[in-house]
C-alpha cells in the first residue's frame, strides 16, 4: 500500500480543487439568466430548432467512434506490452503479434466494405 500513497494523496487533491471550483462558482458567479443565455449557440446565427426527438444521426457517425474505440483499445494493450517486453520475451511477441494481425483483419475488413469512406 505504501508506494500507492502519493497516487491516493494526488487524487484527493484533485477531488478537492474539483470540488472547490464548482462550490466557488457557483458562490461568486452572477446569477442573470435570460433566454439567450440559456439557448443553444450556432456560430452567431440564430439557433435552428431541434426535432422532437432529437434528430437522426447517420449510422457513419457511430461506426466511426466504435472504430476509434477499437483502435483506442490497441493502443492501450500496445503500451503495457511495450513496458514488459524483455520479461515475456517470445511468449509476448507471438501473443502480440496475434492481436495485431487479429485487429489487422477487422481493419481491412472495416475499409473493404466501405466504412472508412465519407460520401
Amino acid at each position: 500500500m505504501h508506494p500507492y500513497v502519493p497516487i491516493l494523496v494526488l487524487g484527493v487533491l484533485a477531488a478537492i480543487f474539483v470540488a472547490g471550483t464548482l462550490v466557488t462558482s457557483a458562490l461568486v458567479g452572477p446569477r442573470r439568466y435570460n433566454r439567450a443565455k440559456l439557448d443553444s449557440y450556432e456560430c452567431g446565427i440564430e439557433p435552428t430548432p431541434q426535432p422532437v426527438g432529437g434528430g437522426r444521426f447517420p449510422v457513419k457517425y457511430y461506426i466511426t467512434a466504435m472504430l476509434f474505440i477499437v483502435f483506442d483499445i490497441e493502443i492501450i494493450f500496445l503500451y503495457p506490452w511495450a513496458v514488459a517486453f524483455d520479461q515475456m520475451a517470445l511468449f509476448g511477441l507471438v501473443e502480440m503479434v496475434i492481436f495485431i494481425v487479429t485487429v489487422f483483419v477487422a481493419y481491412t475488413y472495416v475499409w473493404r466494405r466501405g466504412g472508412l469512406e465519407w460520401d
